[in-house]
């Protein structure tokens, strides 16, 4: 599969989120457990969309100087498009980690830990899912009509099921680590383990951590193909997802408390699949440009949190 990406340049990208990533903990670090402010959240956010936007303007720096001017526009437009797609579709990551935490009743202190180690996880985890989607592009063709039906079917499904809320007591994932390791009730501070006793115990804290990177593979199963429908490069696919995940903690720390007032926004984020899957399923007789995917994933994010504000919730979905 081609790719702009040399292997200094997957060197450079690596450096820099591990740099980004050391950073953000030492920050955390100094800073101690304490509860997000929004004008937090809004500073961390214009950093990391900031880091985003510098990133794709030296990608077509170095494009336009060593090749020409429309490819590097056509390569930064890959990137902006796939950013926004996994930007969008994070939303629904974020409105699921506010279950998480309200059905641990974690403290609010506590919350920024859980979220950069999730965050950091997802990022590991996502990097394997992109090379081995990459891998499977580049073999098989036809794995594009799978993804198409895969992300229109899922779409429909999300539209369908738009108001219905996930029952976290029968979550698999949470039976099998209660059933599995000793789990105290209380927190300890931040801290993933505690001793009582001589006997070491898991917290509270680290089922939340898994349920965070489990949450997050399981969203990355239509966002990844998603971000396949706007390009096939590998370093395009993996760049713009990492910097959509880095700003992830911050997002949701500015979404939280708003989560209720954008009660439309899942048909939003439905019809965006559905968009993208009737993208990939079409792409052999008829390419959809990339600056029309771009304005039509802004367009249905941005007009289904709008309808949210004019038009209320019902008393029942409010």
């Amino acid at each position: 599969m081609q790719t702009i990406g040399t292997w200094w340049m997957w060197a450079g990208f690596t450096v820099l989120v591990v740099v980004a990533l050391v950073v953000d903990l030492l920050v955390m670090r100094q800073q101690g457990a304490h509860r997000v402010s929004f004008r937090e959240a809004m500073q961390w956010s214009l950093v990391w969309i900031g880091l985003a936007l510098a990133f794709n303007g030296l990608l077509w720096w170095y494009l336009d100087s060593t090749g020409t001017r429309e490819f590097a526009h056509t390569k930064a437009l890959e990137f902006l498009t796939g950013y926004l797609v996994e930007k969008s579709l994070a939303v629904d990551n974020i409105f699921v980690f506010l279950m998480v935490f309200n059905f641990f009743a974690v403290p609010l202190e506590y919350q920024k830990r859980a979220l950069i180690f999730g965050v950091i996880c997802a990022i590991v985890l996502r990097t394997l899912m992109i090379l081995l989607g990459a891998f499977l592009i580049a073999k098989f063709h036809w794995i594009f009509y799978v993804f198409g039906a895969f992300l229109l079917i899922t779409g429909v499904k999300m539209a369908l099921v738009a108001d219905e809320k996930p029952d976290l007591e029968q979550n698999p994932v949470i039976r099998w680590v209660r059933k599995h390791m000793r789990i105290t009730t209380e927190f300890d501070g931040e801290k993933m383990f505690s001793f009582r006793e001589g006997v070491r115990y898991a917290t509270p804290l680290l089922l939340v951590i898994l349920m965070i990177g489990v949450t997050d593979v399981i969203f990355a199963v239509d966002s990844i193909p998603a971000i396949f429908a706007i390009t096939t490069d590998p370093f395009i696919v993996l760049t713009s997802n990492v910097f959509a995940i880095l700003g992830l903690r911050a997002m949701y720390f500015m979404l939280a408390d708003m989560a209720d007032r954008f009660h439309f926004l899942n048909y939003g984020l439905a019809a965006v699949l559905s968009f993208i899957g009737i993208k990939m399923l079409i792409m052999d007789f008829y390419k959809i440009p990339i600056v029309v995917s771009l304005a039509a994933v802004f367009v249905l994010v941005a007009g289904s949190m709008v309808a949210s504000l004019l038009i209320p919730a019902k008393p029942e979905r409010a």
